[in-house]
C-alpha cells in the first residue's frame, strides 16, 4: 500500500462517452437520446476549458467513439495527441462492439493500435498499467468480452483479473504508488438495484463483486467509469465508484479533480462538475438536450413502469408517464431530490428512490486512506 506520509498533490479531468462520429459516420436514429452531433464540437469546448485547468492528465473511460469505426478511432487518436498533458484511455462497448472486423467497426484486437501513446504501449492486451506520476500508479482495465457466439458481455476474463492481483501485489510491494483504476461498467450500483433490474444491470460489471474483492485486499480506493450516462458517486466498503456522465447527452459534464494532501498529512480528492452549456448550431445545448430527452424517453419509462419491481400494466403506467418526463434527465444530471406525492405508494417510492439525501455527485471533497469513519458527514457538509 502507499506511503500514506508522503506528501501527494495532482490534478486530472475525466472526460466520458465521447461518442465520436465523424460526419459520414453518423446514424439517424429518431429514438437515440444522445445527441452524437455535437460530439465533435462539445468535444473541443470540454479541452478548451480543461486546458484553463492546468491538469496533470486526463482520463477517459471509454465510448470514445459511436459504433467502432476505424475511422473515429483514428480521429480521436490524432486529436488527443496535440494536447499537452498525457491521456489515458480504455475501450467501452461502442468502441469494440464486434470481436471480428465488419464493414463497420474495427476487429476488438485492433483497438489497442489505435491508442499506442494513450495506455497501451503493449498492444497484445485491452488493459494496462503505468506509473502515470511518480508515487501514482493507473491501472486500465478492460470489461468488455465476448461469448461463444461473438456476442458482447460486460465482464472480465480470468486472464486479466489473474493480472490484476499480479500487478497490485508488485504496487503493495513497492510502498510508494497510489493506485487508481478506471474501467468502463460500474462496479457499484449507482441505481436502485442496478444489478439485478433489467434495464440497469447491463451496465454493470457481471462480476463486479470479484473485481471489488480484489481492489479491497489491495486497499484500492478510486474507481473511474462511465457506460451509464449520469453524474454519481458510489461509496461501499472503502471504495468509491465515480461515474461520469457523457459529453453527448445531457447535462455533457465533466470532471475536475484535485488529489491533495493538507498541512496534517491527510489527503483527499476533491471533485469539481463542469458542463458544455453550448456548441456551434446548439446555442441553447442544455435546455435543447433536456427536451429532448424527455421526448425521446417515453418508452425506457414505461418500461421501468411496467417491469419489476412496480409491474403496472400498460394503462396505469401510461397515466404517470407525463409527471416522468424530465426524471431521467434529473437522475443524469446528478444531486436529484424528487417528490412524486401524487404517485401511488409503491411507485412514489421506487421514483423517490432515485433521488439522494446528501449533494455528492457533481462536487464534494472526498477523504482518502484507510480511516473514513466521517465519510458520510464529511461528503454532506462539503457538498454544494
Amino acid at each position: 500500500m502507499p506511503d500514506m506520509n508522503k506528501p501527494l498533490n495532482f490534478r486530472f479531468a475525466v472526460l466520458s462517452d465521447l461518442h465520436i462520429a465523424l460526419a459520414d459516420t453518423v446514424w439517424q436514429n429518431p429514438a437515440r437520446i444522445h445527441l452524437v452531433e455535437v460530439g465533435i464540437p462539445a468535444l473541443e469546448v470540454a479541452l478548451d476549458r480543461i486546458a484553463q485547468e492546468d491538469i496533470d492528465f486526463l482520463l477517459v473511460p471509454g465510448d470514445l467513439t459511436q459504433h467502432g469505426e476505424a475511422a473515429n478511432h483514428a480521429w480521436i487518436s490524432e486529436r488527443f495527441a496535440r494536447l499537452p498533458y498525457p491521456v489515458y484511455v480504455i475501450p467501452g462497448n461502442h468502441d469494440i462492439p464486434v470481436l471480428e472486423a465488419n464493414e463497420q467497426s474495427i476487429a476488438a484486437d485492433e483497438f489497442p493500435g489505435f491508442y499506442r501513446r494513450f495506455g497501451y504501449e503493449d498492444t497484445s492486451h485491452h488493459y494496462y498499467t503505468h506509473k502515470i506520476l511518480p508515487g501514482v500508479r493507473l491501472i486500465g482495465l478492460n470489461s468488455n468480452t465476448f461469448d461463444g457466439n461473438g456476442g458482447q458481455i460486460g465482464r472480465m476474463d480470468e486472464a486479466q483479473l489473474d493480472w490484476l492481483r499480479l500487478t497490485l501485489s508488485k504496487a503493495q510491494a513497492a510502498e510508494d504508488d497510489l493506485v487508481m483504476v478506471m474501467i468502463h461498467h460500474n462496479v457499484l450500483e449507482h441505481l436502485p438495484h442496478q444489478s439485478t433490474q433489467g434495464i440497469g444491470q447491463r451496465y454493470m460489471l457481471e462480476n463486479a463483486s470479484e473485481l471489488l474483492g480484489i481492489l479491497r485486499a489491495y486497499n484500492v480506493n478510486m474507481v473511474f467509469t462511465g457506460h451509464l450516462h449520469i453524474q454519481d458517486v458510489a461509496y461501499q466498503d472503502g471504495i468509491y465508484d465515480i461515474t461520469t456522465g457523457s459529453l453527448i447527452s445531457y447535462p455533457h459534464p465533466f470532471r475536475v479533480f484535485e488529489y491533495q494532501t493538507d498541512r496534517y498529512n491527510r489527503r483527499w480528492l476533491q471533485m469539481e462538475s463542469h458542463h458544455v452549456e453550448s456548441v456551434p448550431g446548439w446555442e441553447n445545448l442544455q435546455q435543447q438536450t433536456r427536451e429532448l430527452m424527455g421526448d425521446r424517453g417515453e418508452s425506457y419509462i414505461l418500461q421501468l413502469l411496467t417491469q419489476a419491481p412496480l409491474n403496472l400494466s400498460e394503462a396505469k403506467a401510461k397515466e404517470l408517464v407525463p409527471s416522468l418526463r424530465y426524471f431521467w434527465a434529473a437522475v443524469a444530471e446528478g444531486d436529484a431530490v424528487f417528490n412524486f406525492s401524487e404517485f401511488p405508494e409503491r411507485a412514489r417510492e421506487y421514483f423517490e428512490s432515485f433521488g439522494t439525501t446528501s449533494a455528492i455527485d457533481n462536487r464534494a471533497l472526498f477523504p482518502m486512506g484507510e480511516d473514513r469513519s466521517g465519510f458520510r458527514e464529511c461528503l454532506v457538509s462539503t457538498a454544494r
